[in-house]
């Protein structure tokens, strides 16, 4: 019941800014979007089969869902990772072992220029320790021509999707353990001191902590079409960035307090 990532969410302090940043880095946002009943609202840069969400708070005195106290404890950066699921009430039955929470209904309203619209989801919250460095829910599309249209999924930099996430975990051995009980223990591997985890399309990479690198999750890399194209893109707006063996990495301050990186697609 659990597929590959959703999507990833980037919470930020202010939300037309982090907008440009990611505008320069060559990505295509969708119109912004806001939370009904909620305080917080998003722009979303969709790619085929997942997408980022950059979330921030429009209104202080309404619900938050606590981005303002990590805004302040942490700062800007990855706040968790939604998982694809085709069916929220199917997912929860078989999850509930683990400590899934009932299914949630969420919507948010959308400006298009045709006017305003209501996507709507099924959320599936999971607790901390089935997920731990990455906190994880399922999300079930009520409405995906809603979310997933045409012209979004085009971006000059030539980005086709999520292909990693990275994180930090405090205990590995228990991690390994919690991510192998969620989607099975063949899904989880350990090369090079970081735990592996296979999710459809892509990989969850969890590293040892720090003092000064706490448990939690830090890094995308994101699967583009040619990167001697992205770096052109990128030279264009003057982002600083590191290119060793097709890879490029631009700077967390460059993109909204994530390790985002660019490398070859391999969702082809």
């Amino acid at each position: 019941m659990i597929g590959g990532f959703d999507h990833i969410i980037i919470g930020v302090a202010d939300l037309d800014r982090a907008c440009d940043a990611y505008r320069r880095l060559g990505f295509t946002l969708s119109p912004r979007g806001r939370h009904i009943g909620w305080g917080t609202a998003n722009y979303c840069i969709m790619f085929p089969d997942d997408y980022l969400e950059l979330l921030g708070i429009l209104d202080t005195s309404q619900f938050t869902n606590n981005l303002d106290k990590r805004l302040e404890e942490n700062g800007e950066g990855l706040l968790g990772v939604s998982y694809a699921t085709e069916d929220a009430d199917a997912a929860h039955a078989q999850l509930s072992g683990l400590g899934a929470e009932a299914p949630k209904d969420l919507k948010r309203l959308l400006d298009l220029p045709e006017g305003t619209v209501e996507p709507a989801f099924r959320l599936v919250h999971l607790p901390a320790e089935a997920t731990p460095g990455a906190p994880g829910f399922l999300c079930q599309h009520l409405s995906r021509d809603l979310v997933w249209q045409p012209q979004w999924l085009d971006h000059a930099n030539g980005a086709m999707g999520v292909c990693a996430v990275t994180a930090r975990v405090e205990d590995p051995e228990r991690a390994a353990v919690a991510y192998g009980e969620l989607f099975g223990a063949s899904a989880v591997s350990k090369a090079d001191g970081a735990v592996r985890v296979k999710v459809s399309g892509g990989v969850l990479c969890l590293r040892t902590a720090a003092p000064d690198a706490p448990e939690g999750p830090e890094g995308l890399d994101i699967a583009v079409k040619d990167v001697g194209r992205t770096a052109e893109i990128l030279d264009q707006d003057a982002i600083a960035y590191q290119r060793t063996e097709g890879r490029i990495a631009v700077a967390a301050d460059d993109a909204s307090g994530v390790a985002l990186a660019f490398v070859p697609n391999i969702k082809a």
